[in-house]
């Protein structure tokens, strides 16, 4: 064989020393290897031929060859002078100096100032699909991968991990704006792990779940969630890159182990309430409802004599395939398989995994949990996860589906003796739609109207007409100004604060960070957060200014059985939403044993003590809150719905203290907020009034208030 251009033989079939292959590597993170001199070439160069050239990334370059991206380089580094004054070939090609370690070409982004119309409408077309898998179904089951969120659902990079935080500083709206380029996610959620309390968690709990572990895993779970999102939105957005904080705080976890019921089961799972509500698919594994993170069918095996065959033991139905959920006791379900995805072509359905575990469980009459899939209303793309309890299959059959293939139907009737779950929701949504009457209702709006949702007054219980004669005020009201030794003349954020500005100094007070996410969640962990006030000058549509916007969901009081009256809402609630604030009468906290009796002593908030911090975070983690002065409030004969809300020992329900940016005097508030989701209409209670001992840390509980 010919060899015109080298000198070593190729190396024939079989006749390759394995031995000396010293290390392999993915092809991502090879580098080019150069040659020692310009003058040193792998190959032998036929007489009368023109030369091999190899150029490095440094250059230099011969005519007609430029440098291409990301290898640009400065002119003037293109040669270097040795110390006798000769020109080192060697640095020219940049041999002197280590090639960076490689990294997958993906990492560099084309600038897109010269993108077309055409390309940006792709890209809006392929984002949208990647955030509809966000509710979408797998067809694979029991997948290792449908845990972690590996695909487009996952917008992080795991490559980023352990590299240095940098900024890029830009302007929006006027604001200097620091992006933080990257940010070491996995060693900032390490650190908040390691301060947290996850003592229920112990190898027992983690296997076979309680009511402690549940609430403790998706409490955890929230908050790692909240603080992704929160550093999220301190770095530039890229087009196409879908954040999914829900998936890397519940990959983070899952690898920590920190979770419960790992184990598979049929019929209940420990610490599972039926009518709980999830906002996140990776909620419902870490506690071990429905393993699969996407399919929508989640079964396993049952060794019946020699042989092992699969049963079902929940399903997930929310909207991805053709089910009728119009029944609130009866659930006809689609199987899985056989969608058109727009990228294939739909087929028949196959009796296969999660099909083959229904029929199966249809056949044995198992026990299956049922999860339902709701509208989420405020996002329009979300969608809420109620669990309905348990269910039985009574029969299946195939039917033509819209795509015209073959699609299993499965009819699921749930079990009777069960708590109202979905029906409740059916109910509620009834009464906002107005296509039927709340039962019991005294006055439509108690608040007459000062509040931006009416509170309707509501008994189905006894004769009792409503509680004792009291001024409804959605405010504090202080009988004299409390003047500020420390003026603030706030922020000047005109279109509103906005994450990563540097100039902000209501952020800077909050730890650099906006205290809320974007749909009013609360994100920090501060004993005190720091809202804009009248000092400033954004806009009342301020995300720094939640508690000021009045009530964001629908509430009710209601008679209670044997606690008076009492608070919930029609709307689901979020962990950390803002509920409403406690409203009244600020009082002399000097003269407050003189200036309430023992019957208005149910009605007194007192703020000097420490504010309750959630059950898995170390007690006084940021210190009490450094209240500007002792701030008493009195809701007797003045105060909005925070005064009926009735207390707890497992409350769902926790305050924290505002303080409003002002000029010229203190603007103290205390503000209410969920600590785990609250489904509809379910009672919103507080911790009561007296401080106890849990472990070793004092824990202030508030106030019974009716």
């Amino acid at each position: 064989m010919e060899q015109p251009l080298g000198q070593d033989p190729i190396p024939v079939a079989g006749s390759l020393d394995k031995s000396k292959v010293l290390n392999v590597r993915p092809l991502r993170q090879l580098v080019p290897v150069f040659p020692s001199a310009s003058n040193v070439s792998s190959f032998s160069t036929p007489q009368g031929a023109a030369p091999f050239v190899c150029a490095g990334p440094s250059g230099p370059f011969p005519p007609g060859v430029a440098p291409f991206y990301p290898f640009f380089f400065s002119p003037n580094e293109q040669s270097q002078q040795t110390p006798g004054g000769t020109t080192n070939t060697n640095a020219s090609f940049g041999l002197n100096s280590p090639i960076s370690t490689a990294v997958p070409i993906s990492s560099f982004r084309t600038p897109t100032e010269g993108t077309s119309a055409q390309n940006t409408g792709s890209s809006r077309k392929n984002s949208r699909r990647r955030a509809q898998l966000q509710d979408g179904y797998s067809d694979g089951q029991n997948d290792n991968s449908q845990y972690y969120g590996i695909g487009a659902n996952d917008g992080e990079d795991s490559s980023k991990a352990g590299r240095k935080n940098k900024s890029k500083k830009k302007t929006r709206n006027g604001q200097d704006i620091n992006f933080m380029s990257d940010v070491d996610i996995d060693a900032m959620l390490n650190d908040m792990v390691s301060t947290y309390n996850l003592s229920v968690l112990d190898s027992n709990r983690q296997a076979h779940g309680s009511i402690e572990a549940v609430s403790c895993v998706l409490m955890v779970f929230d908050l790692l969630r909240r603080k992704i999102s929160q550093v999220e939105e301190s770095k530039e957005s890229t087009p196409g890159n879908i954040r999914r904080p829900d998936l890397k705080a519940g990959a983070f976890l899952m690898t920590k182990g920190v979770r419960t019921n790992s184990n598979k089961r049929v019929g209940t799972v420990p610490g599972v309430e039926i009518g709980d509500i999830f906002f996140f698919r990776m909620e419902l594994c870490l506690v071990g409802l429905h393993a699969p993170s996407m399919a929508g069918i989640d079964y396993m095996g049952l060794k019946i004599s020699q042989d092992e065959e699969p049963v079902a033991v929940s399903i997930v139905s929310s909207g991805g395939y053709e089910d009728d959920t119009n029944d609130a006791d009866v659930l006809i379900y689609s199987g899985q398989g056989g969608v058109n995805r727009k990228d294939k072509e739909s087929t028949d359905q196959k009796l296969e995994r999660g099909n083959l575990a229904l029929e199966k469980s249809l056949h044995r009459g198992n026990e299956v949990r049922v999860v339902r899939g709701v509208r989420d209303f405020s996002n329009p793309t979300g969608k809420i996860y109620v669990y309905d309890g348990l269910y039985k299959i009574q029969e299946s059959w195939v039917e033509k589906g819209k795509s015209g293939c073959n699609v299993f139907k499965y009819k699921l009737v749930r079990l009777p003796g069960q708590r109202e779950a979905f029906l409740t929701w059916k109910l509620v949504q009834q009464w906002k739609d107005g296509n039927a009457s709340r039962i019991g209702v005294i006055i439509p709006d108690l608040a007459s109207g000062a509040e931006s949702l009416p509170v309707s007054l509501v008994n189905d219980v006894d004769d009792e007409k409503g509680p004792a004669y009291f001024t409804y005020y959605a405010g504090l009201k202080y009988l004299k100004p409390v003047c500020s030794t420390e003026p603030s003349a706030g922020c000047n954020c005109i279109g509103g604060c906005l994450p990563g500005n540097l100039n902000c100094p209501c952020m800077q007070k909050n730890g650099g960070y906006l205290p809320y996410s974007s749909n009013g969640v609360l994100a920090s962990q501060q004993s005190m957060i720091y809202e804009c006030g009248a000092s400033c000058q954004c806009p009342p549509n301020c995300r720094n200014r939640v508690s000021q916007g009045g009530l964001k969901f629908r509430l009710e009081v209601f008679r209670t059985k044997g606690k008076g009256w009492g608070l919930r809402s029609w709307d689901p609630i979020r962990a950390g939403a803002y509920i409403c604030q406690y409203a009244g009468e600020v009082i002399d906290s000097s003269k407050e044993k003189d200036s309430v009796g023992d019957n208005e002593d149910s009605y007194v908030f007192d703020a000097k003590r420490s504010c309750p911090n959630l059950e898995v975070l170390p007690g006084d983690s940021d210190g009490p809150p450094r209240l500007p002065f002792p701030l008493v409030i009195s809701a007797k004969n003045v105060g909005n719905v925070a005064r009926f809300m009735n207390h707890s020992c497992s409350p769902n329900v926790y305050w924290k203290p505002i303080l409003r940016e002002n000029k010229s005097e203190h603007d103290v508030h205390i503000a209410f907020h969920a600590i785990r989701h609250v489904p509809p209409m379910m009672e919103l209670t507080a911790l009561s009034k007296d401080v106890f001992e849990q472990g070793g840390i004092a824990w202030l509980v508030l106030l019974e208030m009716r």
